[in-house]
């Protein structure tokens, strides 16, 4: 008989809503796109009562995390506002440490990780968690080394997320890992997101930025974010949304203050995406990632042009970019796109 992988998620007063229901609406997803259950997933609280949720809204918990046992498959804290209180309930802090130990994988979402750190299950490991409480953690619980950086971390059986929707990347890994890539990739389409992004990605990454108005803009930003080992060079990108490569890259200077090339080798330094075989804004003539030498002239070590930073003209914001821009302007744009990023 086909046995289900026992998954046990833990709330308490104030916890994140979405810290939980990323973790079980993937998981339930799994489950159907399987055709055959791969997980069992069920919701414990302090006293098997119902979870006050940090958005207000109130989950009804279906055990005791008191009267849970184990062995588990996996443990699964979430995190939310109500976190510092969490951790300093002894109670809950004790069942979490006693279920820990009877889990085959131990998981935190968000500030979830503190509760992890007060029942001592992360000392002397390295831990992801929200960026903006990582110094705090840091300072709590100094045998823990908390990494503000990636969207999560995988540390022998511990995995612990950065903030909230983080935790549907974490998951997204469990679902890879126990069954396989194309059932993740499958429930990431099903919950229209990206198709899982890796663990290295930074937290604070260019993407959360604000977005550029120009909805031509936001659709090619889309598209890089989305498919960052695909060929985004200035010409596939100009080609895709129907313009000419200059006026895609005024588009780019006006509305993010870079060159698309730029853009796209900052997207994939910050996605932890590696360079591509496609990235033509490092290719010429004479062959693929071919750098250009100081002068133009050959020689046994490469010399990368250095370049300058091109500020963004202070009417920018307000000015819409015409074809009427000056020659010299247009000229400093192609020129832009042909230097080397170093």
């Amino acid at each position: 008989m086909h046995e289900l992988r026992r998954v046990l998620v833990v709330g308490y007063p104030a916890a994140e809503l979405l810290d939980i229901a990323c973790v079980v609406t993937a998981l339930q997803v799994a489950n159907f796109l399987n055709r055959r259950g791969v997980y069992e997933v069920s919701l414990a609280s302090p006293g098997g009562r119902p979870i006050d949720t940090g958005t207000g809204l109130t989950l009804q918990a279906q055990r005791s995390l008191e009267r849970a046992t184990g062995p588990l498959d996996t443990l699964v804290v979430s995190g939310g506002i109500g976190y510092v209180d969490a951790m300093e309930d002894k109670r809950l802090v004790a069942h979490v440490r006693r279920l820990g130990l009877e889990s085959r994988r131990v998981a935190s979402v968000c500030t979830g990780a503190g509760v992890l750190a007060a029942a001592g299950l992360l000392d002397g490991r390295r831990a992801s968690t929200h960026w903006e409480h990582a110094d705090f953690l840091a300072r709590r619980f100094p045998a823990v080394d908390f990494d503000s950086g990636p969207i999560f971390v995988s540390d022998g059986r511990f995995c612990t997320s950065a903030g909230v929707t983080a935790a549907l990347d974490l998951t997204l890994s469990f679902i890879e890992a126990d069954v396989g890539p194309d059932l993740a990739r499958s429930v990431s389409r099903q919950l229209v997101t990206y198709l899982q992004r890796p663990g290295n990605q930074a937290q604070m990454s260019m993407f959360t930025a604000p977005s550029a108005r120009h909805s031509l803009v936001q659709d090619a930003v889309a598209h890089i974010a989305g498919n960052p080992a695909a060929d985004l060079s200035t010409a596939a990108l100009a080609a895709r949304a129907g313009v000419s490569q200059r006026h895609l890259a005024r588009l780019f200077l006006a509305e993010l203050g870079m060159a698309p090339g730029r853009f796209v080798r900052r997207a994939r330094r910050g996605g932890g995406a590696p360079a591509d075989r496609h990235d033509a804004d490092r290719r010429d003539d004479r062959g693929p990632l071919r750098v250009r030498q100081r002068g133009g002239a050959a020689s046994g070590v490469p010399r990368p042009v250095r370049r300058l930073p091109v500020p963004l003209p202070r009417h920018a914001e307000h000015h819409a970019v015409s074809r009427e821009d000056p020659p010299r302007r247009v000229r400093a744009i192609e020129h832009l796109e042909h230097q080397v990023d170093v």
